[in-house]
């Protein structure tokens, strides 16, 4: 598989079937392999980005100098914004139990100023509601979420509303990788379409998903390797790069081998295929992110 770039595939489609491990077991051995040795990553991934996000979330943005004007607009600003915060945690007050005290104590203490200079991804009267625990369909409602709305829509609220009182994107990451290997399941078989688009007269399209799934194994034993390594010691960026342009090279050398092209032909062909592959896997990549928030 490592040294010899299409020799496994060739001898497959040539029948001796019995002499070596058949494709897609081989494939599913590594990817698992893979995934395993990559989940130490993904979790500390998650906890950096939770970590990273609680303190974007809680910490105050720097201060610059500001002219009259902008002080005297600065000023308007947060008076109005005061005035709707306390117009909104009047309405909710039969919900949260606050008295007109507690609520002049929240809206008129400098508090509420420095929250403004937090960062926050939600308006200042969905901020509110989160912050006396709302129910959440008070809450999604002042989002903009309507009745009518379709489940779908619905559920992009929901979710959204989810992030906003949880302020951590670790578990969309952790899904986000939980997701993968499904993905790869569709990704596969449409890297071997654009095989058999370049290699019409090459075999049935079975043979191309005979060498993708041994060029998708040869790919996550790279990444294993990479990833086992940088377990024990991290290496140098200029090393991964390297490695992983070589896997170009060996998807040239696999197809001179696989489909008995000139060198010409197959660098050629390999280069219009990775071209193409690449915004397919973007798309598929933008569809497990959208999946990922949708099911975190």
């Amino acid at each position: 598989l490592m040294l010899k770039p299409g020799f496994l595939a060739r001898k497959f489609v040539e029948g001796k079937r019995l002499l070596y491990l058949h494709p897609a077991q081989m494939y599913l051995f590594i990817a698992i392999v893979f995934f395993f040795l990559f989940s130490f990553n993904a979790n500390e991934q998650a906890r950096e980005i939770d970590k990273g996000l609680s303190e974007v979330f809680e910490g105050n943005t720097n201060k610059k100098d500001l002219t009259d004007e902008e002080i005297q607009t600065k000023i308007t600003r947060d008076s109005l914004d005061r005035e709707k915060a306390r117009a909104t945690l009047q309405k909710m007050s039969i919900y949260s139990g606050m008295t007109e005290q507690q609520i002049d104590s929240l809206v008129n203490g400098e508090d509420f100023s420095n929250q403004k200079n937090n960062i926050s991804l939600g308006s200042a009267e969905t901020d509110s509601l989160i912050k006396i625990n709302a129910p959440d369909k008070e809450i999604l409602k002042s989002m903009g979420m309507q009745e009518t709305d379709s489940a779908f829509k619905k559920r992009l609220y929901a979710q959204w509303l989810k992030f906003l009182k949880s302020k951590q994107g670790g578990s969309i990451l952790q899904t986000f990788y939980d997701t993968v290997p499904i993905a790869m399941f569709f990704v596969l078989p449409l890297f071997a379409l654009l095989l058999k688009l370049f290699y019409r007269k090459s075999g049935r399209y079975a043979h191309q998903l005979v060498f993708s799934f041994y060029f998708f194994a040869f790919i996550f034993t790279v990444f294993s390797i990479l990833v086992g390594i940088n377990l024990i010691k991290d290496i140098p960026d200029w090393i991964d790069t390297i490695l992983v342009f070589s896997i170009f090279i060996y998807f040239i050398m696999a197809l001179k081998r696989f489909y008995q092209q000139s060198w010409i032909k197959s660098f050629f062909k390999g280069s219009m295929i990775t071209m193409m592959f690449f915004p397919i896997l973007f798309l598929v990549a933008i569809a497990v992110v959208f999946f990922a928030f949708m099911f975190y």
